[in-house]
């Protein structure tokens, strides 16, 4: 493919990055751009153009030793839900935007360390983005089968750089305060990720199944080539040795890059999301290295002997085969792993550079007397010119120094450099003797270890053989050769720097940190940080502060940063959290933190201290009394935590309490309604009997006809006062437990017949059409036929009073399930209320939606239908979604007995 017409694809897919990052800034809060899928592909950040043709040049030429760049991450990343949960915790309640900010904070809030953590960052990460703009070099001029120009101004790579400068400083330094979420960056990252896993697979699956016959077909035939048994084995003991090291490495630079930590830590929305990152994101790891073999060891069979470059096997294999869209894929796939590293390293490198070098150590002075929009546009510009002068000064190490290494040479080096950091930020999450002092001497000498025995060599040249540094060492000092440092010799170069450079680092910053104990305001901050959870929600009442200062001071300073009303709004929040007076003049020591945290973002954590500082006079606090008021501030938290349960607890009583005095009230009201229509019920048919008897005891020369008919009343109100008793007692005995039943296999379908029979009369008095939808085949289970029927009749009883008046019906269905047989008994009146549903089946209810006068009944019927159907272990219910009229339904468990008729 022509230059021109690779150039335009690449417009057209930056073009594409500007939209899609544009169109997630303006929906920052929608679904697509802040959920847990965004968030862990946007970590695939680490899977740079090393990983896309690094990984397969590594295979090709060593074997294995490539597993190990992604076996440590894997092994880590279960641990995420403690670490890095606590590490987003710490970030975000004292507004962290940068692992030196993390650092520096941790250890005093020391403006020195800061600016010793940024340059360690910036000494490792500026040539590993120099080893990104060489990828995106070589692999161009591969596809368009040209040769790289020594004239800048014809070097594609040069306008590359330019367009990611010009795209990492706007959507970069889109907002003054740095910890504030960039969607349009993540959400760009996260499809970037997508896309190069995609692409990375294609061209897998093309070289293992279309250009060779599988994977068996292909290690058949590396299998001939030389060394290939020795390549594919981990080795003895010292191989063994060197892969524990690069696991190592791998294990700290997934934590420590600070691209890591600005996606995986400043970027996060919800600690949630973590549970998703901890799969997918090893799932992702897995699915790039499944074809990595097959490519590496295809390019080996198809350029045996030719001296082709097995980094970019994955280009000149489809190139091989004239395949240009594959190859235009793949070369897509790896500049998307390269940009979206450069962008993301671009961003964090420039607000360390800003917020802990430029910023505090050159015109913090100026920003003290500035209104609040200069100093947002000086902070804004810094970081701007900070982006494009790493990405320059990138570029000049690429076409200087990187053109003459590998990707994986140049990746591992920029690892070793970054974990300098390792002692200092696991100490600073997990011991609390860790101090400045020692922090500061473990890096400077850990890097200064990592200096001499690995980035001298680099520069002199691992390639000149005759260099007497490297064979001989200094002065002819054996035990000072750089790659065998006091005799260390079966360790390769990474893994050699590595262990040695860690070991000082580790060493010093313990040994230090015992021998001299730091000042009060990093103890206080050892706490802050390692007991984390204690303090998170309220972490302003951990922090230690002694002196005389005034709000309107304090005031002053947020406000040329954060502008009049921001400043009010969180004065007003920081009143309302801890219930603070605002007429109070004073400032105590949770508004000095609280004032230090709104500035951190826009300047980080040194420079927001040295503004505080400069308009509040502290006194000093000895250590002593900073445990003993830690010790306070403990018990006061245990104290409170206690005080919140108990309050909780009560409040959860105090609730149940008010809903169980209700609940008796309401018990009472119904006992009382109860009490009123059983009275009414027993008195009615007593006092029928008493008419009666009176008539007939008062008057013996009463006609025979009428007197027949008085004791026929006298006998039929005797059974309805007879029914009402024991309807009573049948409740009392079911709530008991005196009450049995008695199973039998019976046809559900022919009890509901013979009670609807029973019925006829009934039915016939009040005009009502009776539909029963009999099934063709008997419908067998285990019950109670005669406490069956009474529940039948019961429902079938009250369709019938509660039918509607004219054309009334009744609808009988059964419907027989897996696990149970349902009855359902539909009548076409008047609906019940929603408030109704629940309640009808209480023991003292009754409807208020009845269509005909009082007597309404005793409230007692569907209250027995319920324990009876439960005794059955099945249910009973009205149902809620019907249209005309009500529909009550009951099941009895099947017990797969259903036989044909």
């Amino acid at each position: 493919m022509n230059s021109i017409g690779l150039l335009l694809i690449l417009v057209i897919y930056l073009a594409i990055l500007f939209f899609i990052a544009h169109w997630s800034e303006k929906r920052s809060h929608s679904k697509w751009t802040n959920n847990a899928y965004v968030y862990s592909f946007s970590l695939a950040v680490y899977c740079t153009a090393w990983t896309y043709y690094g990984s397969i040049g590594v295979a090709a030429e060593s074997g294995l030793n490539y597993l190990t760049i992604y076996l440590g991450p894997i092994l880590i990343i279960p641990t995420w839900m403690i670490i890095l949960k606590k590490i987003i915790r710490i970030s975000r309640v004292n507004k962290i935007s940068s692992i030196a900010d993390f650092i520096s904070l941790r250890y005093g809030n020391s403006r020195f360390l800061g600016a010793l953590v940024t340059m360690v960052c910036i000494f490792g990460i500026v040539p590993y983005i120099a080893l990104q703009l060489k990828s995106i070099s070589d692999t161009f001029h591969i596809v368009t089968k040209t040769e790289s120009s020594a004239n800048i101004f014809t070097d594609t790579t040069t306008y590359v750089c330019l367009a990611l400068a010009l795209f990492a400083s706007y959507y970069g330094t889109k907002y003054v305060d740095a910890s504030e979420k960039r969607r349009g960056i993540v959400t760009a990252v996260a499809l970037e990720s997508i896309l190069k896993l995609i692409f990375f697979l294609i061209i897998g699956i093309y070289v293992t199944y279309f250009v060779f016959d599988g994977f068996d077909d292909i290690y058949q035939k590396a299998a001939l080539l030389k060394d290939f048994d020795k390549k594919n084995t981990i080795g003895g003991i010292s191989n063994g040795i060197n892969w524990f090291f690069l696991c190592i490495l791998s294990m700290f630079a997934i934590f420590l890059l600070p691209r890591q930590f600005h996606t995986a830590i400043v970027e996060n929305n919800k600690e949630n999301h973590i549970r998703t990152a901890i799969w997918l994101f090893p799932l992702y790891l897995l699915l790039f290295n499944i074809f990595v073999f097959p490519i590496a060891w295809g390019g080996n069979i198809l350029f045996e002997g030719k001296g082709h470059n097995s980094d970019t096997y994955s280009l000149l294999i489809p190139q091989l085969f004239d395949n240009n869209t594959l190859t235009v894929l793949v070369f897509l796939g790896g500049f998307s792993a390269a940009i979206s590293m450069i962008i993301v390293s671009c961003i964090s490198l420039s607000t360390m550079l800003s917020n802990n070098l430029l910023i505090p150590y050159g015109f913090i002075g100026s920003l003290e007397n500035a209104s609040q929009k200069k100093n947002n546009r000086r902070i804004v510009n810094s970081r701007k010119i900070g982006i494009f002068s790493l990405i320059i000064l990138s570029y000049a190490i690429y076409r200087i120094f990187i053109l003459d290494y590998s990707l994986f040479s140049v990746g591992l080096v920029a690892f070793v450099i970054i974990a300098q950091l390792a002692p200092s930020f696991f100490g600073a999450l997990f011991w609390r003797r860790g101090s400045k002092k020692g922090t500061i001497t473990g890096i400077i000498l850990g890097f200064s270890v990592c200096f001499y025995t690995l980035l001298i060599p680099f520069a002199i040249g691992l390639t000149k053989s005759t260099s007497l540094f490297i064979q001989e060492g200094p002065w002819g000092i054996t035990l000072l050769k750089p790659f065998q440092l006091f005799g260390l010799d079966y360790l390769e170069p990474i893994p050699h720097a590595f262990f040695w450079s860690l070991l000082i680092n580790t060493f010093s910053y313990m040994a230090i940190s015992v021998s001299f104990s730091g000042n009060y305001r990093e103890r206080n901050y050892a706490e802050m940080f390692v007991d984390i959870d204690k303090y998170i929600t309220n972490h302003e009442n951990a922090f230690i502060w002694k002196g005389t200062a005034y709000i309107s001071d304090i005031q002053k300073v947020l406000q040329r940063f954060l502008g009049e009303d921001r400043t009010k709004r969180a004065l007003t929040i920081f009143n309302l959290k801890y219930n603070v007076d605002k007429d109070i003049t004073t400032a105590d020591a949770r508004f000095i933190k609280f004032a230090e945290n709104l500035l951190t973002g826009h300047i980080g954590t040194a420079s927001a201290k040295i503004l505080i500082s400069s308009v509040i006079k502290e006194d000093k606090i000895s250590l002593p009394e900073v445990l003993r008021i830690l010790e306070e501030s403990k018990e006061n938290l245990i104290i409170n935590k206690k005080l919140t349960d108990t309050s909780n607890e009560l409040k959860k009583i105090s609730v149940q309490l008010k809903n169980a005095n209700l609940e008796l009230v309401n018990k009472d009201i119904q006992k009382d309604e109860f009490l009123d229509t059983v009275t009414h019920e027993l008195r009615t048919p007593i006092t029928a009997i008493r008419a009666a008897s009176e008539i007939l005891h008062d008057d013996e020369d009463i006609p025979d006809e009428l007197r027949k008919q008085f004791l026929q009343n006298i006998i039929s109100e005797s059974d309805r006062l007879n029914r009402l008793i024991d309807k009573i007692l049948d409740l009392e005995k079911f709530e008991t437990g005196k009450q049995k039943i008695y199973l039998s296999k019976n046809d559900i379908s022919r009890t509901i017949k013979n009670t609807l029979e029973s019925l006829q009369q009934l039915i016939k008095n009040k005009k009502i059409e009776v539909v029963f939808e009999e099934s063709s085949s008997e419908i067998k289970a285990f019950y109670d036929e005669e406490r069956i029927v009474q529940v039948v009749t019961n429902l079938v009883s009250n369709a019938i009073k509660f039918s509607a008046n004219a054309n009334g019906k009744i609808i009988i269905s059964i419907i027989e399930n897996r696990d149970n047989i349902e009855v359902k008994i539909h009548n076409n009146g008047k609906g019940i209320k929603k408030e109704d549903f629940e309640a009808i089946f209480d023991k003292f209810y009754q409807s208020r939606n009845q269509n005909v006068k009082k007597p309404i009944g005793s409230g007692l019927g569907l209250a027995i239908c319920k324990k009876i159907i439960e005794h059955h272990k099945g249910r009973i219910w009205a149902e809620k979604e019907v249209l005309e009229g009500a529909t009550f339904i009951f099941t009895l468990p099947n017990y797969n007995t259903a036989e044909n008729s």
